[in-house]
């Protein structure tokens, strides 16, 4: 038999993952993207400037009573590329989550308040409708208001350049002094407050500009804590995920610090060693954040350290028990500052999240083990699957505008929103829930046909032709048996079948022995179609292939989306919007422009289909128990 034998890497039903053959696991499997990491943007000089020019204690009294000053304190943290990008191969805007084999997750309100204090209760971060109109020497007239500092230039929409910001800053730094005047104090805080939304909670992918937007916030500094900034930035990081997660992107922003701590927190085997406190010494009262970067000197002794085949075949392989469900004991949140836990009772709200004009759901009813509740075979999500797409530069007719102000609604709603314990109904769904899920998931991410740089086969291969081949040597020694003529053949028989049977029970995979050992090695690579590279700011960016793809942008797949929501309330289906997205700095893409892919009528895979027979046992709730994968293709590999 051929080495790596095939697996069938799922989903078996493609009711939920619509965009599969558009995902950007599709690629990786392809080979096309195996080692291809994402471009991201980097913070580091912010932290730099900041120890430059030190804020006087003014403004960090002013930053302290925003609540933004903690983000100034955790400071810089060293970020593992590919790690977030293991990550972003798993996440799905289908869903808002994150596919591992142990079950769905995702970070959530609670991770933005425990790991960083950002309120999570609070107004919607949204935009009045004179913003949305407003021209560029408008948005320059606002901000020579409130921070006595008008930009050069007439390009560049509503975004301004972070360089302009500093110099800004650089200009003001020697005046500020305990006799100046509040006016200035306010106006030099606002600055400060602009290079944090542009370097670390709001970055878009140049990395280079923040968008003058959020001066309508910034007006009344004593308001900001009245505000769910919390809600806004997992807003921001869930949008970059869909579209990085999508087709051969190559940029990625938002705050990403918080997608590193979010898988350090739960996922055994990616976390970084502990560096060891000294007698007498104890961490700083701060959000969780800080005891992850503490962490950092020591990770770059570790294995997983920047090596994405290695990353990913960790996650191919995770089981029940290397993922923390609920990582946030009462005795660990009591060591915390109290903003890391004002919000506890919104943390599980299944609800939609609203930053300026950008809606994305909080889907805690995919999740329930992330807040000590079994969890049911959930309902198909109620948005539209390639949401990302819509830029919020539209056409601003009635029926744009209605639908953003609809999702105001049930934010303010949060409180009667949280999900209520199961109906009976969903309680007979719950020892349903893993068979459910391994038929509609992604299975695995890496290839175990791929040799990368012929130093790396992704582990989850290995394990499957040693798997395979001891399935092999069960059935083997079953046939033995048969032989009754010959009564060393039998006893021979016996133990080679017993011997497989103890080390597929060992390595936890033993349920495929109910099967026939029906394995199909492919003769040669699969490799899908070519990527179309586009050029410019837009580079990477294609509409996507397949199913869910709307007719409207390009793509030739059916959409997909609406139908009632989770919380019972219409479905907020969004209508499409043409134009510029300027919250992430790119051009909405059209067919005349570059970075375009166009959409090819060939199936959006190129691999066979598979007969799958699938075995769980029947009573089990864990995900990450044996599932045998048997079977052949239907018609011959080329």
């Amino acid at each position: 038999m051929a080495f790596p034998p095939p697996a069938h890497l799922g989903p078996a039903e493609d009711q939920l993952l619509v965009l599969q053959g558009d995902h950007r696991s599709s690629f990786v499997w392809e080979g096309q993207l195996s080692e291809q990491p994402l471009r991201p943007r980097r913070p580091d000089d912010l932290w730099e400037f900041i120890a430059e020019h030190l804020f006087h204690g003014r403004i960090v009294e002013r930053l302290q009573a925003t609540g933004f000053y903690t983000i100034f304190e955790l400071g810089r943290m060293q970020l593992d590329w590919s790690l977030i990008m293991a990550l972003v191969e798993r996440w799905r805007p289908e869903t808002h989550t994150f596919h591992l084999p142990t079950g769905e997750a995702t970070i959530t309100l609670e991770d933005v308040q425990v790991f960083y204090g950002l309120r999570v209760d609070g107004r919607a971060v949204a935009l009045p409708q004179y913003i949305r109109g407003m021209r560029r020497a408008q948005f320059l007239d606002m901000m020579g208001e409130f921070t006595s500092f008008r930009p050069e230039g007439g390009a560049g929409g509503s975004r301004v350049l972070l360089s302009a910001i500093r110099d800004q800053i650089v200009f003001l730094h020697p005046d500020i002094t305990g006799e100046t005047e509040d006016l200035w104090i306010d106006r030099y805080t606002r600055l400060a407050l602009l290079l944090l939304f542009g370097c670390v909670l709001f970055p878009d992918i140049s990395g280079s500009r923040v968008s003058m937007r959020f001066l309508h916030h910034l007006q009344q500094l004593d308001e900001l804590p009245q505000y769910s900034w919390g809600a806004a930035v997992l807003v921001y990081l869930y949008r970059s995920m869909c579209r990085a997660s999508m087709g051969p992107a190559v940029d990625i922003c938002g705050f990403l610090p918080l997608l590193q701590v979010w898988d350090w927190q739960r996922i055994m085997p990616l976390q970084p060693p502990l560096p060891p406190l000294r007698p007498g010494e104890a961490y700083q009262f701060l959000p969780l954040a800080v005891r992850w970067i503490l962490r950092c000197g020591n990770y770059r002794g570790s294995d997983a350290h920047h090596n994405l085949p290695l990353v990913r075949g960790v996650l191919d392989m995770l089981v029940d028990g290397q993922f923390i469900w609920t990582p946030y004991s009462v005795e660990l949140v009591a060591q915390l500052p109290a903003c890391c836990s004002v919000d506890r009772l919104l943390w599980s709200t299944s609800v939609p999240m609203i930053f300026f004009d950008h809606v994305e759901y909080h889907a805690t009813k995919r999740v329930l083990r992330q807040f000590h509740r079994p969890q049911p075979i959930p309902r198909e999500p109620g948005w539209e699957a390639t949401h990302y797409q819509r830029d919020d530069r539209a056409s601003m007719d009635q029926r744009y505008m209605g639908w953003p102000q609809q999702q105001i609604v049930y934010w303010e709603e949060r409180v009667e929103r949280i999900p209520p314990p199961p109906t009976f109904t969903q309680e007979a769904t719950i020892h349903l829930y893993t068979e459910w899920y391994r038929r509609h998931t992604r299975l695995m991410i890496g290839n175990p046909i791929h040799v990368l740089d012929e130093r790396c086969r992704p582990y989850l291969g290995r394990l499957e032709a040693l798997a395979i081949g001891h399935h092999h040597l069960y059935q083997l020694g079953q046939q033995m048996q048969r032989r009754a003529d010959i009564p060393e053949v039998v006893e021979y028989g016996r133990q080679v079948a017993q011997l497989a049977r103890r080390t597929l029970l060992q390595a936890r995979d033993a349920a495929r022995l109910d099967h026939e050992a029906q394995y199909a090695a492919p003769e040669a690579y699969h490799r899908g179609r070519g990527v179309s590279r586009g050029r410019g700011r837009a580079r990477g960016r294609g509409a996507p292939r397949g199913r869910g793809a709307p007719r409207d942008r390009g793509g030739r797949g059916r959409r997909r989306g609406g139908g009632p929501q989770q919380w019972g309330g219409e479905a907020p289906v969004d209508p499409h919007a043409e134009g510029q997205d300027e919250d992430f700095g790119v051009e909405a893409l059209g067919d005349d422009q570059q970075g375009y892919i166009p959409q090819a009528d060939e199936p959006s895979s190129s691999l066979r289909s598979y007969s799958l027979q699938l075995s769980l046992p029947a009573l089990q709730v864990t995900p990450s128990g044996a599932l045998s994968i048997t079977g052949t293709f239907d018609g011959d590999v080329e």
